[in-house]
């Protein structure tokens, strides 16, 4: 599925909608440039979670774990190499407790069963997400 957005708002709101849908083993693998959005789309998934709280970047700190009625992580992968770095991660213990959102998710090796969106930027405000893949198919993205 294919979108298009003016705004900030708007990225949150298609995230939102996918939020709704998210459970425990669910991992969502953001793919963008610097600045692309990958943030915000997690913003709007806290949203649709029903996870309260302020979502800011992970950057620094690698792994931000949000409580809700699905715990959602959100992981930044910007400065890993890789190998034992990600394992320290343990991804599969958040995704045993709740849904996981991957920033820079094209360094990571995963299953079909992900869901990928790629956010690339069309000037300004205005982005193209694109969304592939995930557990429920076509049924995920039939809204």
């Amino acid at each position: 599925m294919e979108l298009v957005t003016a705004s900030p708002e708007e990225t949150e709101a298609v995230a939102a909608r996918l939020g709704e849908r998210l459970g425990p083993g669910d991992l969502v693998l953001l793919v963008g440039d610097l600045g692309a959005g990958k943030t915000t789309f997690v913003r709007g998934l806290a949203r649709g979670m029903g996870v309260g709280g302020r979502v800011t970047s992970p950057t620094f700190q690698l792994v931000r774990v949000y409580p809700g009625p699905v715990q959602l992580a959100h992981v930044d992968l910007f400065r890993l190499d890789g190998g034992a770095e990600l394992g320290e991660l343990d991804l599969d213990g958040l995704l045993e407790v709740g849904a996981v959102a991957v920033e820079w998710g094209g360094r990571l090796e995963a299953s079909e069963d992900a869901v990928r969106v790629v956010i690339e930027s069309l000037g300004e405000d205005r982005r193209r997400l694109t969304l592939t893949g995930g557990s429920n198919g076509a049924n995920r993205w039939s809204w």
